[in-house]
């Protein structure tokens, strides 16, 4: 087709799209523009584009969407979201370009009046065939937005392959193509690399380094917040520990879940550092607003409450994907109102653009969702504005603020552990696993064990900005932690990170004067703190028992009775619930036993 991208713009609105880069209201950005050239000129059937959260995906789908109907490439559009909410927002986006879509769609003729439809991955799952016939007898192109939802379940994949495989056109949506399982995505290409693992190929990528560089998305400043977490399990004992340090993957659980438990002191801190940041924030922007992201209703409702004892204002509470949820979101978004609260449903595809401020309140650790999560927080509307986000010190979660630019593809095979036999079989267990889940991804939460928050406190950790760690630890509401708090809302992202080195030399300078007295945190620049990973525990407690092996022989005593008189010499918990410094210090102790035999 001889047409250029000059004329794709034919009947759109003038200030469409309404958040493009700021003095070119009227034009597409670089890279949708750059996405529709590729399209254009190429004609696929299929086309996945990969562009981070914020960037505009609906605006070069609905811009393409308007191409395809005005050259009569296609006669009809069928727009697929996540959600019930989404669904309505791609309604009212189109109508924004002339592109009319029927939210409401359940059967039978469509209007007149309508270009299309919208529905979600799960109308579509209880009734493939209704679609297929509708595509079937009209040329469609289909929109599959957040396409990796089409992976949530198998009977989602084989009703979006059953629905949409006679599509005139599909086109593929993604800010992020990586999945925690390995459930291949409808309609999407994957490519095997040189070391035999099939990965997802995009037709265009767009990601956040790109964003940013180009003033699309907003600089995330992460804080980041440590503390002392006490807890008691099923068993009845009481486990302390850090959050930060070392521990095995149900212990980090445990204190991580101790820390939002709302009757502890982490919560209302972390809560209470939120809002002076957003205070602040919206000193250069008047309209910013905060998200807390929960794990459950009944704490999303503690947190509201939370939020009112500490602002004085009531907090937008978002429970579900209902009606009234919709609409409280969407009055939310056109008000300037401080604070929501809200589970899962917020943490991907919901337009707030005034969100400037999160917190991490949710125990998920996948990539995908932090990533989406994230991504509310990132949706710049003029140059400067940055995004704050605050997080417990999880090495997890460290470790996805660190990866922010990192691009990532969906790796469909898992390579072979050195040594694994092939299991005959591994098909049916697969299968017998996915019946018996109850949620569609792993999200850590299925295996997490009984237990009893008993109490927690918070401590400023650090901060992540651009894959580097500033701050040293503080006091909430210390001087220290207020000079992070204070950073200003609108800054360039070279600012950003100009200020974070020259607060944390201030910090490491005023430690220098300080009496050892008062030092009672750990008086430690952030990158001199780092994170031990559960990997580097295992390497550490592998250390240990190999040394106490070796012990057992030497002196003749068992391994029972060695660990236990390492606990009663060094202190601390047992082996498996103990951090890397306790452990290294009965690696040092059982050194000096074994040299004392000699």
């Amino acid at each position: 087709m001889s047409t250029t991208a000059a004329s794709t713009s034919h009947h759109l609105s003038p200030a469409f799209p309404g958040r493009a880069p700021w003095g070119t209201a009227s034009k597409l950005r670089a890279w949708q523009q750059g996405a529709l050239d590729k399209y254009i000129q190429e004609q696929p059937r299929d086309f996945l584009a990969v562009a981070t959260p914020g960037a505009g995906k609906t605006t070069f789908a609905l811009t393409l969407a308007s191409w395809l109907l005005h050259h009569h490439v296609v006669q009809q559009v069928t727009v697929v979201a996540p959600t019930e909410h989404l669904k309505k927002q791609w309604a009212e986006a189109a109508a924004r370009v002339g592109i009319k879509l029927d939210p409401e769609y359940s059967a039978g003729p469509l209007g007149r009046e309508y270009h299309g439809i919208a529905v979600t991955y799960a109308g579509v799952g209880v009734r493939p065939m209704l679609h297929r016939n509708r595509i079937e007898q009209r040329k469609t192109l289909v929109i599959l937005d957040e396409i990796h939802h089409a992976g949530d379940s198998r009977s989602w994949g084989e009703a979006c392959l059953e629905a949409f495989e006679p599509a005139t056109r599909r086109l593929a949506l993604t800010g992020t193509p990586f999945r925690s399982d390995t459930n291949p995505i409808p309609f999407v290409t994957y490519e095997e690399g040189s070391d035999g693992i099939r990965r997802s190929s995009a037709d265009y990528t767009y990601g956040y380094g790109n964003a940013l560089g180009d003033g699309v998305v907003r600089p995330v400043i992460f804080l980041s917040y440590s503390g002392n977490m006490r807890w008691r399990t099923k068993a009845g004992d009481e486990i302390a520990a850090r959050l930060g340090e070392p521990m095995t993957k149900d212990a980090v659980s445990q204190a991580w879940r101790t820390a939002l438990d709302p009757r502890g002191d982490w919560m209302p801190n972390v809560l209470r550092a939120a809002d002076q940041r957003l205070s602040e924030v919206r000193k250069g922007i008047p309209d910013a607003g905060a998200l807390v992201i929960a794990s459950d209703q009944d704490s999303a409702r503690a947190y509201a409450k939370l939020i009112r004892e500490i602002t004085g204002t009531k907090a937008t509470l978002v429970l579900s994907d209902e009606a009234a949820a919709s609409q409280r979101i969407e009055d939310f978004s056109h008000s300037d109102d401080r604070w929501m609260v809200a589970v899962r449903m917020v943490s991907e595809g919901v337009d707030v653009p005034r969100l400037a401020v999160g917190v991490y309140a949710t125990t998920i650790s996948t990539p995908l969702f932090f990533a989406q999560a994230v991504g509310r927080f990132v949706r710049s509307r003029r140059r400067g504005e940055t995004a704050s986000v605050f997080l417990p010190t999880i090495p997890t979660l460290l470790g996805f603020a660190n990866e922010m630019e990192v691009e990532r593809d969906h790796v469909l095979d898992k390579p072979k552990k050195d040594g694994e036999e092939e299991n005959p079989y591994a098909e049916e267990e697969k299968l017998l696993e996915e019946a018996e889940k109850q949620q569609d991804e792993d999200t850590g939460e299925q295996d997490q064990l009984p237990f009893e928050a008993l109490e927690s406190d918070a401590v400023f950790d650090r901060v992540l900005y651009d894959g580097a760690e500033f701050g040293m630890q503080a006091h909430p509401g210390s001087d220290e932690e207020q000079d992070y708090l204070g950073i200003p809302g609108l800054l360039e992202p070279d600012q950003v990170q100009m200020l974070l080195q020259k607060r944390q030399a201030k910090q490491i300078a005023h430690s220098r004067k300080r009496p050892d007295a008062e030092a009672d945190l750990l008086e430690l620049p952030a990158e001199r703190r780092p994170v031990v990973t559960h990997k580097e525990l295992l390497e550490l407690r592998k250390e240990l028992n190999s040394l106490v092996g070796a012990y057992v022989h030497q002196s003749g005593k068992p391994h029972g009775v060695i660990h236990t008189e390492l606990r009663r010499v060094c202190g601390g918990p047992p082996s498996a619930e103990a951090t890397a410094g306790q452990i290294r210090e009965r690696i040092k102790k059982v050194r000096e036993w074994a040299t004392r035999m000699r």
